[in-house]
């Protein structure tokens, strides 16, 4: 029937831009703090189809009900209805969501949407890269170590994503051991990090599988997990993660927690046992163990712990955003397999997929002790150049992702040519490391030629320190992978990560892990 009423609409109102709003609970007569335990289930499975039938449709969602579940005290107490200050904050919850729709569709007005044509993206000028701030040219690896680099990632610090805080006496607990995982192919275990100097951070839950067939010690592949390790992990006995997630009537992500039908959600994304099966560890952890990824989602999360003033701490330009904080988790995940005998840490890469592919990046940039960095469909505020007006540019991604950056970033939006830096910079901050830039063909939105030619401008740095980067000139042809130190492709399909792409990452691991030996 919801169907039904949405294809009515649609064609009766063709223009419209529809917002579904979830229906909010009915409490306890007279105890407005409780939900009615026989008629409020209904309601909320009821949303949860509403909001499967919405996402079908490309309808957005404003979710009162959840906005609501932890401001229960605002209802009326009639069961129905909600206090003045109950209404007062639905309410602009509604007014943000419109306004937001407003707002892009005067942007596709405007013509000022995603540009998808090459021919509208115009000569670049990108920062320079080998000019230090004093004038100097770099022309010496010693000199780029010395002199330029800190230089690049204290201006990354300063306007994109915000300087990282000095945090000592991380403790790590071994929770569990699983020695017979995947059928005896590999040991898991469970750590459990922790800052004894503030307890009131949960913590993270890192997940570690070693192949027990190989020789120790094992190379690793580290990143952080969108949906928890119970859904990077097809294995049943993974501890179902009780934190905030983003609400997925596909991915069975129910009120924002994750249920037990949620489990495996990201094992495509993973591919465990053909990774193990190679010879490599795998080192994960849920991101939104650190931040939860929305807006207000840094109060409930490590920077809201750190912050000066809690919760109500403002954010200055400078201060760190969430790439930040899920960078900080990968090096504290790194500082644990410091303890691990049977991991290899010449040997440690660092990856990640679209915004985690940026934090991957961030996290290769500040931390040299990632031997390799991978960064697969990173797009904007990632691999590819802001100063490309293609897919999403600088301006969509701060309006609808501000929490990801420090605030100085935002001032771009309008006028990205006045940043100074490029994404050039970033892939060159790696230097003399490895780093595999991955993107899809059909992923335009996170601009694939602006990735490549992100590593083709910071080829210079590398030629620095005698190593090759791209090697061609132009982007390769689909399923063509290309370059040394600096390396590329443009896989077919969609925004994801493929076993084809764990093929290519798994083999230029390799590929360097053998030069250590040369």
């Amino acid at each position: 029937m919801l169907r039904a009423y949405v294809k009515t609409l649609r064609d009766n109102a063709a223009h419209a831009r529809l917002i579904w709003a979830s229906t909010t609970q009915i409490t306890v007569q007279d105890k407005p703090v409780e939900v009615d335990p026989e008629n409020n289930p209904t309601i909320a499975e009821r949303n949860v189809i509403a909001a499967r039938v919405m996402q079908e449709n490309g309808i957005a969602v404003d979710d009162l009900y959840t906005l609501m579940s932890d401001k229960l005290e605002l209802a009326k107490g009639d069961k129905f209805h909600w206090s003045p200050k109950g209404v007062a904050v639905q309410a602009d919850a509604v007014a943000a969501m419109i306004g937001d729709t407003l707002w892009k569709i005067a942007k596709l007005a405007d013509g000022q949407g995603a540009n998808y044509d090459e021919a509208k993206v115009g000569t670049l000028e990108l920062p320079a890269l080998l000019t230090a701030a004093d004038g100097s040219v770099i022309a010496t690896s010693k000199d780029w170590t010395a002199k330029r680099r800190p230089e690049v990632l204290e201006l990354y610090r300063e306007h994109v994503y915000g300087r990282t805080p000095e945090v000592s006496k991380t403790k790590f607990v071994v929770t569990a051991i699983q020695p017979a995982a995947f059928g005896g192919l590999a040991t898991r275990k469970l750590i459990h990090v922790t800052l004894p100097d503030y307890p009131q951070w949960q913590g993270m839950d890192v997940m570690l599988y070693v192949p027990n067939a190989a020789p120790k010690p094992v190379p690793v592949f580290c990143g952080l997990n969108f949906d928890g390790n119970h859904a990077a992990s097809p294995e049943s006995d993974v501890p179902l993660s009780t934190r905030w997630m983003r609400e997925s009537a596909v991915k069975n992500i129910v009120d924002h927690r994750a249920t037990e039908a949620s489990r495996g959600n990201e094992r495509h994304y993973w591919q465990l046992e053909m990774v193990l099966k190679r010879g490599h560890a795998v080192a994960t952890a849920y991101y939104g163990d650190l931040e939860p990824d929305h807006r207000d989602g840094w109060k409930d999360g490590l920077r809201a712990v750190l912050g000066k003033d809690g919760a109500n701490t403002v954010w200055k330009d400078g201060d760190w955003g969430a790439i930040g904080v899920w960078s900080w988790g990968l090096s504290r995940m790194l500082d644990y397999l410091e303890t691990e005998s049977d991991i290899d840490l010449r040997k440690a890469a660092v990856l990640g997929h679209s915004r985690l592919g940026k934090t991957a990046l961030w996290s290769g940039a500040q931390d040299p002790r990632w031997a390799l960095v991978i960064a697969n469909n990173s797009g904007e505020g990632g691999g590819a150049l802001m100063r490309r007006d293609f897919g999403e540019t600088t301006e969509i991604i701060t309006r609808g992702y501000p929490h990801w950056f420090t605030p100085k970033y935002k001032s771009y939006a309008k006028n990205a040519a006045a940043c100074p830096v490029d994404q050039h910079m970033l892939v060159a901050l790696m230097a003399p490391r490895p780093i595999y830039l991955a993107t899809a063909a059909e992923d335009l939105w996170s601009d694939p030629r602006g990735e490549f030619f992100s590593g083709k401008n910071a080829e210079p740095v590398y030629a620095l320190f005698g190593k090759s980067g791209l090697g061609v000139m132009e982007q390769p042809a689909i399923d063509q992978p290309c370059g040394d130190f600096i390396r590329y492709h443009i896989r077919a399909g969609k925004h994801t990560v493929s076993d084809w792409d764990w093929e290519q990452f798994m083999t230029f691991a390799e590929r360097h892990h053998a030069k250590l030996s040369q």
